[in-house]
């Protein structure tokens, strides 16, 4: 199969680059060509800048895709342009959504149907997230163009360009620091491994029962907070000193905005620190019997290993200074 792939030279893009070579698709990544990445033998580079929308239809002017993912729109400006461009021309178009846009949830684990949220506390990413949902929802029932939403929820692996996540809690634990822990460590989260979505992604493709649809996009574990610390602590083979921050601190720094490296997170503007957040990926099983291969210790362990390979532990520096002060209050309460 023929896949351009929008993006495809930093994490999600190039892990998806990956996972279709791999399976054998004839792949090429459009980017601007400021990164540079190790593709797969065979993969074709072409370069635009994706707002450029002269520059686009020019490069694609001659070219034919089955397929074409999309990993780097953000704006109906840029969403738009690929279905004006492709209109016709292609058999299907994957639209990488985020699962920051749904609403928080009392009832688990949230589903593609569930309410999602346009308030004025859904950020700017999000609420564009939407606006591109609603227009390919449109295009789909009005045109019959064959699109398919897949939101992410926070994806975890090597090569994760948000440092502050997986990576500053290795550093955290690997320099001794104490970790701070919110409330009583109970609160649910979830991530995916970045090649369980890649998978995902190649598995939805010219699939026509997924024309039209939105599929969560994550892992099969979920853990607590303290579950969280935990696990990094045993795949690091580290003891750590846990600082369970009490509700009442956690209620003011949240709302202050000073914790948001603490644990991962999602869409912490939207959900409360105490607050769970899961999501179903039972219609990804039941439409293209997707089930994410890895589970959350093994997805630590692996990304810790590249961690290491790439020598991060020598070289990365993150800044404490709001960690120690609400270290320091908590000393003196």
């Amino acid at each position: 199969m023929r896949v351009l792939v929008m993006g495809g030279t930093r994490f999600n893009g190039l892990a998806l680059v990956h996972e279709l070579a791999k399976h054998g698709h004839e792949v090429t990544v459009l980017n601007r060509g400021q990164t540079e990445a190790k593709l797969p033998r065979g993969v074709r580079r072409l370069y635009a800048d994706r707002h450029d929308h002269a520059a686009l239809r020019a490069v694609f002017r001659d070219e034919k895709f089955d397929c074409v993912q999309d990993i780097s729109a953000y704006t109906l400006d840029d969403v738009r342009s690929i279905v004006e461009i492709f209109r016709g021309r292609i058999a299907h178009y994957v639209f990488a959504s985020s699962t920051v846009i749904y609403a928080a949830a009392k009832v688990l684990p949230i589903r593609e149907g569930d309410p999602v949220d346009r308030s004025p506390r859904q950020s700017e990413y999000g609420l564009n997230k939407l606006i591109c949902e609603d227009y390919l929802v449109r295009e789909h029932r009005e045109r019959g163009f064959p699109a398919t939403i897949v939101p992410f929820s926070m994806v975890f692996g090597p090569h994760n360009i948000i440092p502050d996540r997986e990576q500053r809690m290795f550093m955290r634990m690997l320099t001794g620091r104490p970790v701070l822990v919110p409330g009583d460590g109970t609160t649910l989260a979830q991530v995916g491994h970045v090649d369980d979505e890649a998978r995902a992604l190649r598995m939805l493709m010219l699939n026509p029962v997924t024309f039209g649809k939105r599929y969560n996009l994550t892992g099969s574990d979920y853990w607590s907070d303290e579950g969280y610390v935990d696990t990094f602590a045993q795949i690091l083979g580290v003891e750590v000193r846990k600082r369970f921050v009490p509700p009442a601190l956690m209620d003011e720094v949240w709302a202050g905005g000073q914790t948001r490296h603490m644990i991962q997170r999602l869409a912490p503007y939207i959900h409360h620190w105490n607050e769970s957040v899961v999501f179903s990926v039972d219609r990804l099983r039941r439409d293209v019997a997707f089930e994410p291969e890895y589970r959350f210790a093994s997805a630590v362990e692996q990304t810790y290993e590249w961690f290491r390979a790439e020598r991060l532990d020598e070289t990365l520096q993150f800044d404490w200074s709001e960690e120690d002060r609400l270290l320091e209050r908590m000393g003196a309460e």
